[in-house]
């Protein structure tokens, strides 16, 4: 086994309403950052995840993130998977 470290960014869907985006995006312009537009507010997920392979630890993260991580109606998600160091076991 392998120790993973997973990444899990969570996005709401474009044409999805974002109120906390919206009022980012208004307070940065609010306080002089021009040229902001479409800000989108998320969360990010991190986790160790012991797996036999690369692609077994990326495929148990994305069924994490369809079942829980993430609402597959409303928002999307990206999985980042790497080795830690030392992670042989």
């Amino acid at each position: 086994m392998t120790e993973y470290e997973i990444e899990v960014r969570v996005t709401p869907r474009r044409g999805i309403l974002d109120p906390q985006g919206k009022a980012v995006g208004g307070a940065l312009q609010a306080l002089g950052f021009e040229g902001v537009s479409e800000a989108r507010v998320g969360r990010l997920v991190t986790f160790h995840l012991a797996a036999e392979s690369d692609d077994d630890a990326r495929s148990r993260a994305d069924a994490m993130c369809r079942q829980l991580l993430a609402n597959p109606v409303t928002e999307d998600f990206a999985v980042t998977v790497a080795a830690t160091a030392g992670a042989a076991r």
